[in-house]
């Protein structure tokens, strides 16, 4: 499809529901155990009957409208009915903490909240619905909490007549505000228009070579540019399935059950997949079958199969690199995992590893369109085609962000190698000083400590006279804290792990000692973004305090006591 006779995604849904209504787009596990499917004839009447009774609000045109849930059909249904009627979509993550929902509510001027599926226990809606402005009306969707005052989808629908004629966007139209996760300050309203959003879908659907014939599964919050771009965007663009996940707990069934033919994850996702085999079959053992069995091609298939990835013929992961061990693992099964590099600003569009040209710690080569380069600072400037319009309320901060020839200032340092592969090497200002006035970034010294067992690090140290590294590891990882001969041997991999970063480091980037923290890293307790970064501020606040002492210790690695 192209974008330029398509017009925005309203028209590509129109399009599809056209030529193939009797073909399933959304698939729902619900929690009772059934699951459910939409065709697309299906969503276009539950879309239209949502924009009918958004016209009948009687709202300014181009009102901002809150989604607020987890993923789910309904979730989507609500944003396509939301562009129907001539409004803009505001999603927010369904674990922000009151103080960020109130400063959207209030900063985007919202004028309906849309609630999705919310349990109170598993997100902040407990919270959340607290700041809610009192004169802002509620609707819930299917698997919203039941509440007084909010009015359910379900009734809802009955009592209006599917919009006909709806609402046909320019493509300059502004048409959602995506407010950035962050890790420090209030979030930026980025607005993205129509005709942004659907030039990622085009050229992402050409790289890809999407067709209807394609699943996904989709289980990043849909409140976050990946998962609104690669999951909503390209199957409105390209008419192909999407399947979603129920909760943490039935992942592996509903990917099973998608079985996707691209799919897209975090490191961290990536890992546990690896240390869940390898738990059931040591990589000793995998080696041996991989190399000398007759059925080893049968094996990795079987592996696969297992993982729900046997259908699977792109994979991508991004966000941090991933140790070496596990992308050669992954190559080994014939699932070669494409880095991607991208940001809310440019709707997740900037660079791509290419199939065979994949090399570790680089998020491969730009995207059609992409002009890419490196400022005498190191900062990554890039220039798209699906570039953001701006942020909301904030026209000097949008001019702060971009070059005077029209680059915008990613805040990541980096640099190309001789083919154009592009390679993260920290933030701009996350750059701290050593109590020796030496200067360590640390993003370099956190991707040379890849580890199976690690899942998230921090390298840090601000007035210390070496910088230290705070490792969470995996739940199997810390179990072998308990018994004293895996202990051992797991404190000898840590020491080993440390000593031979050191040997590739600088003096002063060398680290004096790693510690095991004993807490869990979660977007829950705010040490980690929605997509699984490490939020620095948080992580250092907490843990600075402490640091003095560890180093009085005089260990190399150390435990963190309970």
């Amino acid at each position: 499809m192209n974008d330029n006779k398509l017009g925005t995604l309203v028209h590509c849904f129109l399009h599809w529901e056209r030529t193939q209504p009797d073909a399933i787009y959304l698939t729902e596990p619900m929690p009772d155990g059934r699951v459910v499917d939409y065709t697309w004839k299906e969503v276009g009447d539950q879309a239209r009957r949502m924009a009918a009774y958004l016209q009948s609000l009687d709202l300014p045109p181009q009102s901002a409208i809150s989604i607020v849930g987890k993923n789910s059909a309904h979730w989507m249904i609500a944003d396509i009915a939301i562009w129907m009627a001539g409004h803009i979509s505001v999603p927010l993550y369904p674990t922000v903490n009151a103080d960020t929902a109130q400063y959207v509510f209030e900063h985007a001027n919202t004028r309906l909240v849309i609630i999705g599926k919310l349990d109170g226990k598993t997100d902040g809606w407990n919270e959340i619905q607290k700041v809610v402005p009192p004169n802002v009306p509620m609707i819930g969707l299917p698997l919203s909490p039941s509440l007084p005052n909010v009015r359910q989808w379900e009734a809802l629908a009955a009592e209006v007549q599917p919009l006909q004629a709806v609402h046909l966007p320019a493509p300059d139209q502004l048409a959602t505000i995506i407010y950035t996760s962050g890790s420090t300050g209030r979030p930026k309203g980025v607005m993205h228009s129509f005709r942004t959003i659907l030039a990622y879908a085009t050229r992402s659907g050409e790289f890809c070579g999407f067709t209807p014939s394609d699943r996904v599964l989709s289980y990043l919050p849909l409140a976050h540019t990946a998962e609104r771009s690669f999951v909503e965007s390209n199957s409105l663009c390209h008419g192909f399935r999407v399947y979603f996940n129920d909760s943490l707990a039935t992942f592996p069934q509903d990917l099973q059950r998608a079985r996707p033919t691209v799919f897209i994850s975090m490191p961290r996702l990536w890992t546990k997949f690896y240390q869940g085999v390898c738990a059931k079959l040591p990589p000793a053992q995998q080696e041996l079958l991989f190399t000398q069995s007759p059925q080893a091609d049968a094996m990795k298939k079987q592996i696969l199969t297992m993982l729900g990835l046997d259908a699977t013929r792109i994979a991508f992961t991004g966000s941090a690199p991933l140790p070496q061990e596990i992308t050669n693992w992954y190559r080994t099964l014939g699932l070669e995992l494409l880095d991607v590099y991208g940001m809310t600003e440019n709707f997740s569009y900037s660079h791509y590893s290419r199939p065979g040209q994949v090399r570790l710690g680089y998020s491969g080569q730009a995207m059609p369109g992409v002009e890419c380069r490196i400022a005498d600072n190191g900062e990554i400037l890039i220039k798209a085609p699906t570039m953001m319009l701006g942020y909301y309320k904030q026209a000097e901060l949008t001019v702060e962000s971009m070059t005077e020839d029209g680059f915008f200032k990613t805040g990541d340092r980096g640099e190309l190698d001789e083919i154009g592969r592009l390679k993260i090497t920290g933030r701009v200002k996350e750059i701290f000083k050593t109590s020796k006035g030496k200067y360590v970034a640390p993003a370099p010294i956190e991707n040379k400590l890849g580890h199976p067992k690690v899942e998230a690090v921090c390298v840090t140290g601000p007035a210390l006279p070496q910088p230290f590294a705070l490792l969470m590891l995996g739940l199997d990882a810390r179990k072998e804290l308990q018994d004293p001969k895996t202990r051992e041997k797991l404190h000898t991999e840590l020491q080993g792990m440390l000593e031979r970063v050191n040997a590739l480091s600088e003096d002063h980037e060398k680290l004096a000692f790693v510690v095991v923290v004993k807490d869990f890293w979660t977007t829950d307790n705010g040490f980690l973004t929605p997509t699984m970064k490490i939020k620095r501020s948080v992580i250092e606040e907490c843990y600075l305090p402490k640091a003095q002492g560890w180093s009085d210790l005089g260990q190399t690695v150390i435990v963190e006591a309970d």
